[in-house]
């Protein structure tokens, strides 16, 4: 038998006893044991192939924190008012909280007559001067005046990437598990460079969110491939670890965004919106030359059965790696070529159903996901100070987001390391649940009975609390959503995985658009928003009880190898081994039952047909004793 293969118990061929040898296990299933060690294991290639992953992670990062530029509330002015009577002295603001709506407040003195909008907001004005405050000199909203009866047209280019997003993460997760992670990757560079250099030169608002829809459709197409490659290039101790240094990379994305708005700012020839969108969107070209330099996943060729294109392809990773494959002891490259008449399986999400473990899983880690980033939303908004200056707030808010996600990252390495994929995402979700408790009811508690006289004191203490669980709130749930998308692309089967994570990428999508909902209504409904958020928490932590822990497991490859992937015993085998041995039971008769006859049937009836085939010669010359003899034991 070839070395490193799984071992095989041995029989001895004499005495009629070879059938019970069972056949030599396969070896291609077993990616992460045999077949990626057999190539060199994370060798050179593997890693300079992640550092590819790694560099379109800065741009996206640009991509998805657009939207706080392009479409930034500006501070106006009434240039002209609609009555004649009015001397506006004070200019007015658009104060733009985190999750809050465009509320412009006009101050001035006279007799004139005001306009209302659908909000509420006094718009008696025709002409206005807008001036912005974060970055750009204009914008989208300065330049086609998307104020006051307009404004819902910012909410709807706010809704048309994110609702892009949602749909690309679910067309293209299951086109990346039926046509490959790389025809995914080059389809998605090529039209995320055509549509969004088209946004640059829209001729209207209407000709910009439907763009920016298919922009979204498009960033969510590679932000998924690239996710799903990373993954599938490395052994399960590297994961992580590799996984993190992209969320590192994509947060340094947010955090230069305003330095390459700056930058932009006053251009001579064109709108400085359109000068950002060119400039963020013009390093994708550098990923054109993934389409000869970048390979297909391996392990997603092995998991459909295209041995063909894999042996061509193991060999280019042996060659890279510098390892001969005529000399490798496993014999994988020998099982390859006895497996090349085979034709190609692909499977699809919707086979997800069929399963009994896998679908509730994936579930699972979509209501976590829909919960963390939903969540999100209300501890941002809480923790503006409506009282602050607009260029104050807006910068303070950006840069404690970016603040937030950084010390996220940082977190969720020692804390995954110490308590596994699992017990980091309870942990931060308990914690999320518990600030959203504290700042929802025990605040106005604390409040109401021992500061009743004391109003001033009383709002004082109840806002620095509520900031600071909104902090931790915030820290928390941007954890639990990091998380849940990781754990989901470990857990998730290879031929499956781009339709797995996509439902979980899409769910977080859907917690990201109850931001612009908000928005549109006004924050109508806020505090039922957010209690059924905060209810949800307590759900998840429930559930969360129910996943498997991946931590240093290899990665499923197939349907069956993630239904097999199900919630470890809380007791060690040793104790639960002790816990079954102190019963005084006398349980030896139980196999004749009816009951353990069913359920043991697989290997009762193997075990009845072992002995059958023992000559009846045999068992005489050993005197009956037939059970006792080592080599039938084996056998049964």
């Amino acid at each position: 038998m070839a070395a490193g293969r799984p071992e095989a118990q041995d029989h001895p061929p004499e005495n009629g006893f070879g059938s019970l040898e069972p056949p030599a296990p396969r070896l291609l299933p077993h990616i992460d044991g045999f077949v990626l060690p057999s190539l060199g294991g994370f060798g050179k290639h593997q890693k300079q192939l992640v550092v590819l992953t790694w560099m379109p992670a800065l741009f996206i990062g640009f991509s998805q924190f657009s939207d706080y530029f392009l479409l930034a509330q500006p501070n106006g002015t009434c240039v002209q008012p609609f009555t004649n009577d009015t001397n506006w002295t004070v200019a007015s603001t658009f104060v733009t909280p985190t999750g809050g709506t465009p509320a412009l407040q006009l101050k001035g003195n006279g007799t004139g007559e005001g306009r209302g909008d659908g909000n509420g907001m006094l718009c008696a004005c025709k002409e206005w001067k807008l001036e912005l405050q974060t970055g750009l000199s204009q914008n989208v909203v300065t330049k086609w005046k998307l104020v006051c009866d307009s404004a819902w047209k910012v909410h709807t280019a706010k809704f048309s990437l994110l609702v892009g997003s949602i749909f690309g993460y679910l067309v293209m997760g299951v086109m990346a598990d039926w046509f490959g992670r790389h025809p995914v990757l080059i389809l998605s560079v090529i039209l995320m460079l055509v549509f969004g250099l088209s946004v640059a030169f829209s001729v209207n608002v209407t000709m910009f969110s439907t763009l920016r829809f298919f922009e979204g459709f498009c960033l969510a197409g590679l932000a998924l491939s690239l996710y799903v490659l990373r993954i599938e290039l490395c052994l399960p101790g590297w994961r992580f670890s590799m996984t993190m240094v992209a969320s590192f990379l994509m947060v340094g994305g947010q955090l230069l965004m305003p330095g390459v708005a700056a930058l932009c700012r006053n251009w001579p020839d064109r709108d400085d919106w359109q000068v950002l969108q060119i400039v963020i969107i013009s390093p994708f070209v550098v990923m054109l030359p993934y389409i000869w330099i970048f390979p297909e996943s391996l392990r997603w060729l092995l998991a459909t059965q295209q041995y063909r294109r894999s042996k061509a392809m193991m060999l280019h990773i042996a060659k890279k790696n510098q390892v001969d494959m005529a000399t490798e002891p496993n014999g994988v490259l020998t099982e390859l070529e006895q497996e090349l008449h085979k034709k190609p399986q692909r499977t699809c999400i919707v086979k997800m159903m069929s399963t009994r473990n896998l679908w509730k899983n994936i579930v699972v880690l979509c209501v976590n996901s829909l919960t963390g980033y939903g969540i999100h939303h209300c501890f941002a908004r809480s923790m503006m100070d409506p009282e602050a200056q607009p260029t104050t707030m807006c910068h303070a808010d950006y840069y404690t987001m970016a603040g937030i996600a950084v010390a996220t990252c940082l977190a969720l390495c020692p804390a995954v390391g110490l308590m596994g994929r699992r017990g980091g995402l309870l942990t931060f979700m308990i914690i999320t649940a518990l600030a959203s408790l504290l700042q929802l009811g025990l605040l106005n508690l604390i409040g109401k009975y021992s500061l009743r006289h004391d109003t001033v004191l009383r709002d004082t203490l109840n806002r620095k609390f509520s900031v600071a669980f909104s902090i931790i709130g915030m820290f928390s749930s941007h954890a639990v959503s990091t998380l849940s998308i990781f754990f989901c692309a470990e857990i998730t089967p290879t031929v499956i995985r781009g339709g797995g994570l996509g439902l979980v990428l899409a769910s977080a999508g859907f917690g990201m658009l109850t931001a612009p909902i908000m928005e549109l209504h006004n924050q109508k409904g806020y505090f039922l928003h957010h209690v059924i958020f905060a209810c949800c928490t307590l759900l998840c932590i429930i559930c969360l009880l129910l996943l498997p822990e991946p931590r240093g497991q290899p990665l499923p490859e197939s349907l069956a190898d993630g239904e097999t992937f199900t919630r470890q015993t809380l007791l060690h085998p040793g104790e639960q081994h002790l816990l079954l041995s102190k019963t005084d039971r006398d349980y030896s008769r139980v196999h004749d039952t009816p009951l353990h006859l069913t359920m043991t049937g697989g290997a009762t009836v193997a075990a009845a047909t072992a002995l059958a085939a023992v000559p009846a010669s045999y068992a005489l010359a050993t005197g009956g004793e037939v059970i006792g003899n080592p080599a039938i034991a084996n056998g049964v």
